[in-house]
């Protein structure tokens, strides 16, 4: 019996009694499984995103199309920018946080090289564009129409928020351990 006590705790097959959730005094670690409340805005304190309904309706980018729900994430796996990424590791479930990113952690500097003048012809559009449109590429990056003459568009490939700090003001609603 207590040899079979021991193999247990040797490999790692204990029961928090929790059901896999981290206990509200865990901290975030890389490869737990995040869920945050979060509200991103610019250095004006422009709002450009959020999970939070009300603040999304208030800010004016509400979006009916959208379920406004904590963001679920890895933390750690790069599956959000690196500034955020970084900023959840250490945090417990209830805590709130800014987060100040500036742009080598967030979308990056914004790059000149990444406005283009594309021939309207090579566009494959029905009708030209118009200054700024925004624009789906074939890989589902969004590009925007800066200017428009006779023969071109002049296109800007960079992000949206390329070359910005980005502000994050986000509560860690949960943890769960892998």
């Amino acid at each position: 019996m207590l040899l079979a006590g021991s193999m247990l705790l040797v490999s790692g097959c204990t029961d928090t009694g929790n059901g896999g959730q981290a206990g509200e005094t865990d901290a975030v670690k890389p490869g737990d499984i995040v869920r945050v409340d979060y509200v991103g805005k610019l250095e004006d304190g422009t709002v450009f995103d959020t999970s939070i309904e009300e603040v999304a309706t208030e800010a004016g980018i509400y979006n009916e199309n959208r379920d406004y729900i904590p963001l679920a994430f890895e933390a750690g796996a790069g599956q959000m920018i690196k500034g955020f990424d970084e900023g959840v590791i250490g945090m417990k479930v209830g805590e709130e946080k800014t987060l100040t990113i500036p742009p080598e952690k967030a979308y990056g500097e914004y790059d000149e090289a990444k406005v283009q003048a594309i021939p309207l012809e090579d566009m494959g559009l029905p009708e030209p564009p118009v200054a700024g449109q925004k624009l789906s590429t074939i890989y589902g990056t969004t590009v925007t129409v800066l200017e428009v003459n006779e023969t071109h568009a002049k296109i800007d490939f960079n992000h949206e928020l390329a070359g910005k700090t980005l502000i994050f003001d986000i509560t860690l609603v949960s943890i769960e351990s892998k």
